[in-house]
């Protein structure tokens, strides 16, 4: 048992109901016609690492955009730390009744929340140092001296305080994807979401972007990652997904990547190792 798998033990006997970081009950997306997830279910405790595995179009970054809110749901429902997500409960003549929540009391939600997506989404017109104050000066509301001492050391974080001033155009794509993941952190998220974020790299600069993960990891960081790096999966991850065809076919600790139960995660793993 690692040091981390520990403290979380120790969490857990703590609070023997202890709350799940995400909680994901029988959740169902559509697209029109285009049933996208079809009663996904899922936990993820705090503290911990889930990495999501599949073919392209399982449901994966769908999966993550709707935890984000990016997405609405269909059917089921999402709580974050015990609160259900994008909707509250309300009485009417007598029946309780959901009722979607205002853009300013999702925009709450969702920025407990941090999301690194394929694409880095820099602003290309500002520094580095700027991109990583954006949003807590215009969304936080913090002093521009405090916003850039943060940002500061988020940088320093992610290993690009030696390129503070320069611009996304100046940088390697994986300097570029640490820099959007210290944007994400800016905000002091609960929780981080990662959608595929090597995917667009070449294969030298994946290795620099997943050691920032690991250390998110290792600070005890509650993270769900979508992506196809199966030995950083095997590695890092406390709970591993395997999704297909819109949902959960196996899921386990990550010694399921070795031994699973499900000829479809055979076969994918096959295919990807």
């Amino acid at each position: 048992m690692t040091e981390k798998t520990e403290t979380i033990a120790k969490n857990a006997k703590t609070n023997d109901a202890a709350r799940p970081a995400i909680d994901i009950r029988e959740v169902h997306k559509a697209f029109g016609s285009l049933h996208v997830l079809k009663g996904v279910s899922l936990t993820v405790m705090p503290g911990t690492v889930t990495v999501i595995l599949g073919p392209s179009g399982s449901g994966k970054s769908t999966l993550l955009r709707m935890i984000n809110q990016l997405e609405t749901v269909s059917g089921g429902e999402i709580y974050v730390d015990g609160q259900l997500q994008g909707y509250k409960h309300e009485m009417h003549r007598g029946q309780d009744r959901l009722r979607r929540m205002s853009d300013h009391e999702i925009a709450e939600q969702r920025s407990r929340i941090g999301m690194v997506f394929q694409r880095f989404n820099l602003f290309p017109h500002k520094t580095v140092l700027e991109n990583v104050m954006e949003a807590p000066v215009h969304v936080k509301g913090m002093s521009k001296a405090d916003a850039k001492a943060e940002a500061v050391k988020d940088l320093t974080r992610v290993g690009m305080q030696n390129r503070l001033g320069h611009y996304p155009s100046e940088l390697s794509g994986g300097q570029q994807q640490r820099v959007a993941i210290a944007r994400a952190i800016a905000m002091h998220p609960d929780i981080m979401l990662f959608d595929e974020p090597t995917s667009a790299l070449d294969p030298e600069l994946v290795g620099e972007v997943l050691n920032v993960i690991r250390g998110l990891a290792d600070d005890g960081m509650t993270m769900v990652v979508v992506t196809h790096e199966i030995a950083f999966a095997r590695e890092v991850a406390d709970q591993v997904v395997f999704m297909d065809g819109g949902v959960v076919v196996e899921k386990g600790g990550p010694e399921i990547i070795d031994n699973p139960e499900s000829p479809r995660f055979r076969s994918f793993l096959a295919s990807v190792l």
